[in-house]
Order: structure tokens, then C-alpha cells, then sequence
């Protein structure tokens, strides 16, 4: 193994863990913003004011990314949002938390992962041959996936036996086990400073957009992973839970069984992924993967009406995800300079998530506003699409699932075909 290779693994456990304990702090908000007032509106603002300040401060972040050591910028980011989580556990010790101050701190954590997140990636490339970027990206994904699964489980523990201060406790713990692993152990190679003059604040940004208007099809792929989100937001990430609940007559279990189902998926995705058997055309990994994924996935998860069926959807809408992130990954670090990925990454992300607090709050409200009081009408509508998701609590929900399924599914063939032709 690449004694590089060596150092990333040592690096992803230690971001692993850290992202463990900010998992677990961020399930551990919700249970704590829910039971404050019972509103389901201020558990999603969670995630919304979380994003915007990512998706805004990614505008400006490439350019800080790629002049400082990527190393002085993962420190410092995951400091500052540490700093957020003590914050967050002195004031819930001191009896005076409330909900406007998890949006402030929300807002803050998001806005350091800006810069953050490309940092680490810019790392990755780094430690990481090109050969195997597909392997370090199934791994990322399985870490993902796992965090996913236990993150609920182990903060809803901790936060029955202590509450929000114990998981914050832990949380600052992992912080400072990753902090200290990449601090003493962890040295990116050719990670130096570039001095010169100093550039406007948005200047990496309009850089970044001038590289991907030269590279068409880098920047179809990170216009297209936004649409992709999209559709993601819309349903799977936003109205599964209320879906499962009311469809299996309020059952906790059943949304359980579906979310453990789903991170299963993607562990064993990320494993895939991680194995180094599938490589090729990154674009055709990409928009297969999604075909499958909004084929297999979504139809079922709106079609299906008991718990073995949406388990199995849930199944077939994760395995593949790893694969799309691994087949993006496969494009940028081949095909961007290593000079110029910091900002690349940053723009990439700020278009890529900039269709998620749209997905979310959009969501929301078809759910609320349009579908489900379609499907409790006597209409022909409601009649009709009766015959394929059923009637009742959830059924309007479950046709937005139907609907993500076939956008969803008809967008990816496109964009396959369309890259199988590019190909000849």
C-alpha cells in the first residue's frame, strides 16, 4: 500500500470520529429543539440555516483554500465549530439555550465547513494516487454511511441517560482526538502557503467559474449533481420520516428499521466503491448509479405500502450513492489542477448544495400544501393515484416519491446517453 495511502486512512478514522460526535450533536438538536415545542418547521430551519451560510461563504472560500496550508485551514475550521459545540454546552448547562441560538450556532458551523470541506478534499488529493481515488472515496461514503447508522443511536442514548451536555461532551471529546491525530501525525504532502499578492474576496470564486465555462463537461457534472440533489431534498432527506410515520400508522420502529436499512445500503456501497473493481467513465458511474438509484429507489419507496417493500427501496436508493460521489471524484481530481482545486471544490460546492434549502423548504411544503390535500379530495386525481400508492395518511407524499422517481429517472438516462454518445 502507498505509504501516502497509509497516511489517508490514519486521516479519514480520525475525521470519521470527528464527524461521529457532530453527527451526534446535530441528532441531539433536533431531539432537543422537538421537544421544546413540537414543531417540525423549526427542526427543518435546523438544516436551513446550517446551509445557507455553507452555500454562501463557499463563494469565497477557494480562494483562501488553495493560498493557505490546507492543513492551518482544517485546524482552524474545526476549532472554530468546536468552539460553536462548547457554546452550544454552556449555555444548555447554564438553563438558557434556546431555539434561536441553535440556528446562530447552526449558521456559524456551516459557514467554517465551507472552508473546511475543501480543504479536506484538496488533502485527499494530495495523499491520495490518482489510481485510487475511487477506493478513498468508497471509504469516505462507507464512513458516511456508518455515521449515519450510529450517529442516532448512540446520541439518542446519551441523551436519554445525560442529556444534550453529556452528547456535547463526547462530541468536543472526538474533536479533539481528530484534532490532535492531524495536528502531530497526519503531513500533507507539498502543503505550502503560496505567498503574493493578496486577491479579492470573491476573486477565487469568479476564477473557479472562468475554469468551469472553459470545461464544459466538468461543469455539467456539478449542475447536474445540483438538479440531483434537488430531488433528493425533495424527498429522501426531507419527507421520508412523516411518509414512513404516517403510512405504518405512527410507528417509530418502522422509520427505524427503513433509515438502519438505508445506511446498510450505503456501507455496503461504500465497500463496493472502496474494493477498486469498478472504474471507467466517470460520468457513466455517475449517471447510471442515479438511474438505478431514482429507478429502484424512489418508484418503490412511493409504490411500496409496507415496511419489507420500503426497506428494500431505501436498499436500492443508497447502494448506488457511493458510486456517484466516486465517479465525480474521478473527474475533478483527474482533470483540475491541483493549483486550482481548492477553488474548485469551493464552487462545486456552493452550486451543488445551493438546490438543497430550496429542495427542503419546497418540499415541505408540497407536502403539506398540494399533495396531501390532493390525495384526501374526491377527485379524479386523488382517484387515479390512489391505484398506485393507496389512500390515507402519507398517500400524497408517497406520489412525490412516484414523482422524484421518474424526473429523477428520466433526467439520469438522459445525461448517461448523452455521455455514452460524447464517448464514440
Amino acid at each position: 500500500m502507498n505509504t501516502n495511502f497509509k497516511k489517508y486512512i490514519l486521516f479519514w478514522l480520525s475525521q470519521s470520529v470527528s464527524q461521529l460526535g457532530s453527527q451526534m450533536t446535530a441528532f441531539a438538536l433536533v431531539l432537543w429543539a422537538y421537544e421544546q415545542n413540537g414543531s417540525a418547521m423549526e427542526v427543518s430551519l435546523l438544516s436551513f440555516f446550517n446551509y445557507v451560510p455553507y452555500i454562501l461563504a463557499s463563494a469565497a472560500a477557494g480562494s483562501l483554500v488553495d493560498r493557505c496550508r490546507k492543513k492551518t485551514v482544517m485546524l482552524a475550521a474545526d476549532s472554530l465549530a468546536a468552539a460553536c459545540s462548547l457554546a452550544v454546552l454552556l449555555t444548555a448547562a447554564a438553563g438558557v439555550l434556546r431555539i434561536p441560538h441553535i440556528y446562530a450556532v447552526n449558521a456559524a458551523i456551516g459557514f467554517f465547513n465551507a472552508f473546511q470541506q475543501p480543504a479536506a478534499s484538496v488533502a485527499m488529493g494530495k495523499l491520495v494516487p490518482q489510481d485510487q481515488i475511487v477506493q478513498a472515496s468508497g471509504l469516505n461514503s462507507f464512513s458516511a454511511n456508518l455515521v449515519m447508522v450510529l450517529a442516532p443511536v448512540f446520541s439518542a442514548s446519551l441523551f436519554a441517560f445525560g442529556g444534550l451536555p453529556l452528547v456535547l461532551a463526547v462530541d468536543l471529546s472526538s474533536f479533539a482526538a481528530a484534532f490532535l491525530v492531524l495536528l502531530f501525525l497526519i503531513r500533507i504532502p507539498r502543503d505550502e502557503a503560496v505567498k503574493g499578492i493578496r486577491q479579492p474576496l470573491f476573486a477565487g470564486c469568479r476564477e473557479g467559474f472562468s475554469y468551469l465555462k472553459r470545461n464544459g463537461r466538468i461543469f455539467t457534472v456539478i449542475l447536474t449533481m445540483a438538479v440531483l440533489n434537488f430531488f433528493s431534498r425533495l424527498t429522501y432527506e426531507n419527507i421520508l420520516p412523516p411518509m414512513i410515520l404516517a403510512r405504518s400508522g405512527n410507528d417509530p420502529a418502522a422509520l427505524g428499521i427503513v433509515n438502519a436499512v438505508m445506511g446498510i445500503g450505503g456501507i455496503a456501497g461504500g465497500l463496493l466503491a472502496a474494493s477498486g473493481r469498478f472504474s471507467g467513465d466517470g460520468r457513466k458511474m455517475i449517471y447510471r448509479s442515479a438511474l438505478l438509484s431514482f429507478l429502484l429507489g424512489d418508484l418503490l419507496m412511493g409504490a411500496g405500502r409496507s415496511v419489507p417493500v420500503w426497506a428494500f427501496a431505501g436498499l436500492m436508493a443508497s447502494l448506488p450513492v457511493p458510486f456517484i460521489n466516486a465517479g465525480q471524484n474521478m473527474i475533478l481530481y483527474r482533470d483540475v489542477p491541483e493549483e486550482l482545486q481548492g477553488r474548485i471544490f469551493a464552487v462545486r460546492n456552493a452550486i451543488q448544495f445551493s438546490t438543497i434549502p430550496a429542495g427542503i423548504l419546497l418540499g415541505g411544503f408540497l407536502a403539506d400544501y398540494v399533495f396531501e390535500p390532493l390525495m384526501r379530495g374526491p377527485g379524479a386525481a386523488a382517484q387515479l393515484l390512489g391505484g398506485l400508492v393507496g389512500n390515507g395518511p402519507g398517500s400524497g407524499m408517497a406520489v412525490m416519491f412516484l414523482g422524484t422517481g421518474i424526473f429523477g429517472s428520466l433526467f439520469s438516462l438522459l445525461f448517461s446517453r448523452m455521455a455514452d454518445e460524447s464517448r464514440k
